[in-house]
This record gives C-alpha cells, sequence and structure tokens, in this order.
C-alpha cells in the first residue's frame, strides 16, 4: 500500500484564524489561541496520522515587519516554513485588507508546491462577497485551490483535507505514528500559562512576556510543574502580580485547569514573575528561550 506524508506549513497575517485551523485539523488543542496579534511566536507542528497517510501541519507566526529581536527569530520560523515546505496553505479571512502584504504574495506565486489559498471567516460575510473574494485571489494566485472556509463553524474542514491529501506526495511517515506534536510537555505548559496570560493582561503586558518551566515532575497521579513568568520592567512585574497576588492566583487557576485537561491527570502548578530588562533583544536569551 501506498504511504502518503508531508509537510503542510500554515502562513498568513495575525488574526485570520491559522491557530484555530491546525487544531481543527490535529483535533488537539497544539497551538493557542486569542484574538491578539503575536500570539504565536514558535514554529509548532501538529501531526495527524491515517493508515496511508501522515499529514504534519506547521502553525507559524503571523507576518509582521520586526520591531525588535524577538520578532526577527519569529519571521524566521516563517521563512523555514516557505522552504520545506510539501503544500503551503495561505489563510486569509473576510475582514483583513486584500492583498495586505503584497511582498507575501509574491512569494506564494513563486512556489514549487502546491498552494491552498483559505479565505476564513465566511460567517461574518455573505455568498456574493465571499465569490469576489474568491474571483480576486484566483486572478492574484492562478494555480492555488481557492477555498472559503469557516474555521469555528467547522466549515469545508473535510475538503480542505481531501485537497491535502490529493496534492501529499508519497513518502514513509516522518514522526511514529502516535505523536502528536514536536513539541515537549513542557513547551506546551508553558504556551498554556502564556495564553492566559495574554487573555488576562491587556496594552503591553502580554507582548512583554515569556514563560520558562522550571521544573515538570509527574507521579502517577499527579503532575507538578513550577513555572517563571519573565517581563521586562519592575512595573509589569507588579501588574502581573496583582494586588494580593489575585492576578497571578487567576492566570494559574486558568492554566491548571487547561493543563489538565490536557494531560487527563491533577495538575499542580506554582507560578514566579522576575524581571529580565530588554530580553526580547537579548541574542542570550532569546537562545535560552528556543527563538534561535
Amino acid at each position: 500500500m501506498n504511504h502518503k506524508s508531508g509537510f503542510v506549513n500554515i502562513l498568513g497575517n495575525p488574526n485570520v484564524g491559522k491557530s484555530t485551523i491546525m487544531n481543527k485539523m490535529v483535533g488537539e488543542k497544539v497551538s493557542i489561541i486569542t484574538s491578539k496579534s503575536q500570539t504565536t511566536r514558535h514554529r509548532i507542528l501538529g501531526i495527524v496520522n491515517g493508515d496511508d497517510f501522515q499529514i504534519v501541519y506547521s502553525d507559524t507566526p503571523g507576518i509582521i515587519k520586526p520591531a525588535y529581536r524577538l520578532q526577527e527569530n519569529m519571521m524566521s520560523f516563517v521563512g523555514t516554513a516557505f522552504e520545506d515546505a510539501d503544500v503551503i496553505v495561505y489563510v486569509t479571512d473576510v475582514v483583513e485588507k486584500f492583498m495586505k502584504n503584497e511582498h507575501f504574495v509574491d512569494r506564494l506565486k513563486e512556489a514549487n508546491v502546491p498552494v491552498l489559498i483559505l479565505i476564513n471567516k465566511i460567517d461574518l460575510s455573505n455568498q456574493e462577497e465571499v465569490t469576489a473574494l474568491m474571483k480576486r485571489w484566483s486572478e492574484v494566485v492562478p494555480d492555488a485551490e481557492i477555498i472559503p472556509m469557516s474555521a469555528l463553524k467547522e466549515h469545508n474542514l473535510e475538503r480542505l483535507l481531501q485537497e491535502i491529501l490529493d496534492r501529499l506526495p508519497e513518502n514513509p511517515p516522518f514522526f511514529p505514528k502516535d505523536q502528536l506534536t514536536d513539541k515537549t510537555e513542557r513547551f506546551i505548559v508553558s504556551e498554556i500559562i502564556r495564553e492566559k496570560i495574554l487573555i488576562k493582561y491587556r496594552q503591553e503586558i502580554p507582548y512583554s512576556v515569556e514563560v520558562v518551566i522550571d521544573s515538570f515532575k509527574e507521579d502517577e497521579n499527579i503532575i507538578r510543574i513550577e513555572a517563571t513568568i519573565f517581563v521586562t520592567r519592575n512595573s509589569q512585574k507588579g501588574i502581573i502580580i496583582g494586588r494580593k497576588g489575585a492576578a497571578l492566583k487567576k492566570v494559574g487557576q486558568m492554566a491548571r485547569a487547561d493543563a489538565e485537561a490536557f494531560f487527563g491527570k491533577q495538575v499542580y502548578l506554582g507560578l514566579y514573575v522576575k524581571v529580565k530588562k530588554d530580553w526580547r533583544d537579548d541574542d542570550r536569551m532569546l537562545r535560552q528561550f528556543g527563538y534561535q
């Protein structure tokens, strides 16, 4: 029996639904999701297996113009994803400006692998507008397959899967058939915590934060985790902790609930906050945090 396997790299601007689409296709919450831009910072793989196929989805940071070293490294993940794809899935939606990133769309035209363009969030539009948008994209990237969809409503997910399978090359599996992602359990927990910070805090706080798992000890009935939240200024530390520690406690409660759902067992989560000035422009710290 012939076996298909390949890397399906999901690219696009911030907040178009890339992480939602990957999580829906994988069937597990591998990438964190919020309404804020720059939610995804790393390149995260989600692996889907069938008897005769393995799809390795790759969720990437939204395309931005870098303002500091962290964002430069985030965009390097996007560049790598463009280079090693077997299928490119470019996500746009009915809300963002058409051709928002012309330089990147030019790269889609030059791609030497199949390109699927997903017009997401069609539940926020109507048939006439969606049809017109599909026509415009087909004129700009004529070799691409244009798929209208709503990841939130799970519309056209089955079609997307079939379009990917039709274009996947014949290969043996790249990963064990029972593997869900290339990321460690520590990474998953750090992202769960960071997601709750993105949800809980406003303004610059979420973009100044990095989470490091200091210890991860699993017993038969409980996982004991300790993590440090790094911020860039003392004032941010005070905001993260909140009055009498109330804000940090709430983040911990929210993150623990998601961690327990993911691991299927009780979790103890200890959170600490430290100041590391200008870590976003510190190459040594960025390496420590896995961005280089």
